[in-house]
């Protein structure tokens, strides 16, 4: 068996970092008395703080954590946030080819009769609009936790949305009236495709809107819902600019 002696010159050589503990602290009580260098010890080595979350990099923010603004925790608004940005990448490029079919088939088509635009779609068009400065309103209102105006401007939010959606379908028939129909001819399917593809993208808007609406109206507004309630503003006012987008390209191919 070795000495504690010839153990303890052994590590020393050997380099701090083989120190055990309980030889480390005798040399540190030599290196104070004169006996040792302090280069032989080496410096007291810190652990890392501890830290929770896994290493996932994201701080979980209880209800109220966010300064009262009702927002919730930062992961599920980052989540409904993140999702709806991603949602419309595909949208605006299946819009982008849509618009890109139709100006490509009206320069090589003969066929292309511009058919009268019907005249419900101004006030269409206003009532979306309307309905976009409303949904701003709640938002607004959510951010100074007024509960009582967000139910009602949420409320009159989803009755605008409905009667937009009406209000298109009305259009259509109007359309029929005339004797214009999908297949009639190239123009007049472009319009059906591309009034029927917002409306069912907006569909899926009014659809989040009338369950947030539900829950609001029974008191089930938790943060995670007024998270979802911003996420949803943020895809209905991109409707709104789509709708604006489409209305402006049919008034130019449809002169």
């Amino acid at each position: 068996m070795r000495s504690p002696r010839l153990e303890f010159g052994l590590q020393v050589a050997l380099g701090p970092s083989r120190l055990k503990p309980e030889l480390r602290t005798k040399a540190r009580e030599l290196e104070r008395r004169g006996f040792m260098s302090s280069t032989l010890v080496g410096p007291e080595i810190e652990a890392p703080p501890e830290t929770d979350g896994g290493g996932s990099g994201f701080i979980d923010l209880e209800p109220g954590d966010d300064g009262g603004r009702g927002g919730g925790k930062g992961r599920q608004y980052d989540l409904y946030m993140t999702g709806v940005w991603v949602f419309m990448i595909p949208v605006v490029m299946f819009f982008v080819g849509l618009t890109s079919a139709m100006i490509v088939r009206k320069g090589i088509s003969d066929d292309w009769i511009s058919t009268r635009l019907p005249g419900i779609l101004g006030l269409n068009t206003a009532v979306l609009l309307a309905s976009s400065v409303t949904f701003e309103m709640a938002r607004r209102a959510m951010k100074e936790a007024a509960d009582n105006r967000v139910r009602g401007w949420v409320g009159i939010t989803a009755a605008l949305g409905t009667l937009f959606l009406a209000g298109q379908l009305l259009a259509w028939k109007q359309l029929a009236a005339q004797g214009v129909f999908v297949g009639t001819n190239p123009s007049s399917s472009f319009f059906y495709i591309l009034t029927a593809t917002h409306g069912i993208h907006l569909l899926g808007g009014m659809t989040a809107l009338l369950y947030l609406t539900i829950r609001i109206l029974r008191r089930q507004f938790s943060a995670r819902r007024r998270s979802a309630l911003k996420a949803t503003a943020v895809y209905w006012h991109f409707m709104d600019a789509l709708w604006i987008y489409l209305l402006l390209l049919l008034l130019i191919f449809w002169r």
